[in-house]
């Protein structure tokens, strides 16, 4: 029997300017890679940060590959730097003042100290040379394309040894043939390293590229896809 990969259903309320928002959605998967669709606005970015530990829910639980990450009824909420879950941004939040390698090496080490320009590291080495970031080491992402800054994101995420991959709309800043290519490097990637990843997008494109399994969302509810029981 295959391992339920993602468990959620979980409530936030949100208001702000004398608006509410209200999230209820829920849903089950095995799929390794697997898509939240949906328009602006949906609750997807949410959903994706009440994973990752950086949003909690009011209420609800969820689960990764068996095991609960949060869960209101048992008092469960485990901390985002223990879920261990490589977040990408929409706009992939690299550190300015970093260069491609003191970023990359900043999720590999503890503590709150940037790393050195030349920071030392095996797991370093090799994601900066599995993305062919190795010739940008030394700039910073003020000179870097698009898809050098998202793959420097990603060479990120990954250095950390993750058990999961989040990423939030990660071809939107692209133009179409970026999108294109780094749509199959990242399905390639995906099929090579096995790691589950959860990947949002309003792009349908990006849906028949890389998605095993779809969970359609829209004003904050799953409209159709893998429900919950």
């Amino acid at each position: 029997m295959t391992a339920m990969v993602w468990d959620v259903a979980i409530r936030k309320s949100l208001g702000s300017a004398g608006q509410r928002f209200e999230l209820d959605i829920a849903f089950r998967s095995e799929a390794q890679r697997l898509v939240l669709f949906g328009p602006s606005g949906a609750g997807k970015s949410l959903t994706l940060k009440a994973i990752a530990g950086l949003l909690r829910p009011d209420a609800g639980r969820i689960g990764f590959a068996g095991a609960p990450l949060f869960d209101s009824a048992a008092a469960i909420d485990v901390p985002a730097a223990e879920r261990r879950l490589g977040y990408v941004f929409q706009e992939y939040a690299l550190f300015p003042h970093l260069t491609v390698r003191q970023n990359v090496a900043y999720s590999a080490r503890r503590g709150w100290r940037n790393p050195a320009r030349d920071e030392p590291g095996a797991e370093i080495d090799r994601w900066l040379e599995a993305l062919e970031l190795t010739p940008l080491a030394r700039r910073y992402p003020d000179q870097l394309s698009s898809g050098q800054r998202q793959r420097t994101a990603l060479a990120r995420a990954l250095v950390a040894g993750p058990r999961a991959l989040l990423l939030d709309e990660p071809f939107a800043a692209l133009d179409e043939s970026l999108r294109r290519r780094l749509r199959a490097e990242l399905f390639a990637m995906q099929r090579e390293l096995a790691i589950p990843t959860l990947l949002i997008t309003h792009d349908e494109a990006d849906i028949d590229a890389f998605a095993e399994a779809l969970v359609r969302v829209d004003a904050g509810r799953v409209v159709a896809g893998e429900p919950a029981d």
